[in-house]
């Protein structure tokens, strides 16, 4: 019997925005991120504008981002959060049905670490962008 140690993300905590405007992709999300971080809240926002109130109303520790949105592109509002200095150092999925290579380009030049397919995003995911925040935290501080 092998011994697995207990995995990092149970002690973390915070909020974790979802921006999808599906109420079927956003209880799936819910899902994926309850797995991994059962501890973590979970707000909803099923437009940009939703999410520019609730970033407005606190920090976040993780957004998933869907792109195709009723007020417009996810890696557009992507582009805004890395210009803007309170949001800029928040982790960023972007989470899609069609991936675009312009959503691609526009994500990367936003620093999202991902961009993932609905399909295909699982706890790997969420894992890997917040062991990545928080080791740019730990070596900021």
């Amino acid at each position: 019997m092998q011994h697995q140690d207990a995995p990092a993300r149970a002690a973390y905590d915070g909020t974790c925005l979802i921006v999808e405007d599906s109420e079927f992709d956003r209880e799936r999300l819910r899902r994926v991120l309850a797995r991994a971080y059962g501890g973590m809240q979970v707000e909803f926002a099923p437009s940009i504008e939703a999410a520019r109130r609730a970033l407005s109303a606190g920090d976040k520790a993780l957004i998933l981002l869907d792109n195709n949105l009723p007020d417009g592109l996810g890696a557009n509002f992507a582009l805004e959060l890395a210009c803007d200095d309170r949001h800029a150092q928040t982790p960023v999925i972007m989470v899609s049905d069609w991936p675009s290579p312009g959503m691609w380009e526009k994500a990367a030049s936003a620093g999202v670490l991902y961009v993932v397919n609905k399909c295909d995003f699982d706890t790997r995911y969420i894992d890997a962008v917040l062991r990545e925040f928080q080791a740019r935290k730990r070596w900021v501080n």
